[in-house]
């Protein structure tokens, strides 16, 4: 497997140059915002199915839009300061952005290499992409092996983000390290959901954010959930395929969640949530869609720097770790909710730990 010092560059040719600049602009293009970026995964899914990763993609994506919007929505505004709230949302948003800038690239790189009958990526290190993946697509592109690419795109864009965002000094200390952000842990609240038929949940549960091996392990849970039994990826597919990604969390729960605030200013907090269903005569919880909820970022170009150093990153894509994962994942959510309500109703939510 290439090190990043083995990699060798050349003079790219006028046509090579030219595809490059096109996926350069394509890709930022789509990178706008989260609602962009969560489309042109799942179109690109659509086009090509035996890339996986889209589509995990593309559902983790929404999750990180609903986790935008929550922070806008009823009950993290009686929570959180609105300087912990903008704080949290850029926070998401790099790590969204930046996945998209480096994974999409790769992405579109394959459709080029498919329409020209031929693999074009000793490319991906002019677009910046680990020499990693150089090796991996190399790989697919002779076994046609959608798992261990899979697994491949989900080590390299965790281990991309590590020092990008999770070991940023600024981000450590604005989010990761506040009481509130471990709270979110403590509480469960780290949840991937993946809905699917009418109302119904799977997913796993993230419990240690700042963990490496722990998201990519959840990335390998996250994709068993999804592509595991080929009739459930079948429902997934069919849900995403007719539920737009606004942002909103009333996509999959319209029942509890709506994108219209039904609350009244000034009001405090009551109850509305009993084993996820709405009390008689309650409001439903405010969930806003992503584009009334933030505008659109610029964003500083993504840092330099190749993370692939050893060979021992390539231990996460053998298969044995993960037999069948249970996705059932209601309950917790729903319990979690319920903490929120309470939290929000008592509007102290640092009581927890006095």
């Amino acid at each position: 497997m290439k090190q990043p010092a083995d990699i060798v560059y050349h003079k790219l040719t006028s046509e090579e140059q030219g595809l490059l600049d096109r996926i350069k602009r394509d890709t930022r293009d789509l990178n706008q915002n989260n609602v962009t970026r969560t489309k042109a995964y799942f179109d690109l899914y659509q086009k090509h199915p035996e890339i996986h990763w889209a589509f995990l993609g593309h559902m983790v994506s929404r999750n990180g839009g609903w986790n935008m919007t929550d922070l806008k929505g009823d009950l993290l505004t009686r929570l959180l300061t609105d300087k912990e709230r903008n704080a949290y949302f850029t926070f998401i948003e790099r790590g969204n952005w930046l996945i998209f800038q480096d994974a999409y690239p790769q992405l579109l790189l394959y459709d080029e290499s498919l329409k020209r009958n031929k693999p074009l990526f000793y490319l991906l290190p002019y677009l910046n992409i680990s020499s990693f993946m150089e090796t991996i697509w190399n790989y697919f592109w002779r076994k046609r092996d959608s798992y261990v690419l899979t697994m491949a795109l989900v080590i390299n864009e965790q281990n991309y983000l590590e020092k990008r965002v999770i070991q940023n000094p600024a981000y450590k200390k604005d989010v990761l390290n506040t009481l509130e952000f471990k709270l979110q842990d403590y509480l469960s609240f780290n949840h991937i959901l993946f809905p699917y038929q009418k109302k119904s949940l799977a997913g796993q549960t993230l419990h240690q954010f700042q963990s490496l091996q722990e998201r990519i392990l959840l990335g390998k849970r996250l994709y068993a959930v999804l592509f595991q039994k080929k009739e459930l990826l079948n429902q997934f597919v069919l849900w995403a395929g007719s539920h737009r990604h606004t942002g909103s969390r009333k996509d999959y729960w319209p029942h509890i969640f709506n994108n219209v605030n039904e609350g009244i200013p000034g009001i405090p907090y009551q109850l509305r949530l009993n084993a996820c269903k709405l009390r008689w005569g309650a409001k439903k919880i405010y969930s806003p869609d992503l584009l009334s909820a933030w505008k659109n970022v610029q964003h500083q170009e993504a840092e330099k720097g190749d993370w692939f150093r050893d060979w021992q990153a390539a231990d996460y894509l053998s298969e044995h770790t993960e037999t069948q994962i249970n996705g059932e994942i209601e309950y917790e959510y729903c319990k979690t909710l319920e903490r929120l309500e309470l939290a929000a109703l008592a509007k102290k939510v640092i009581t927890i730990f006095d």
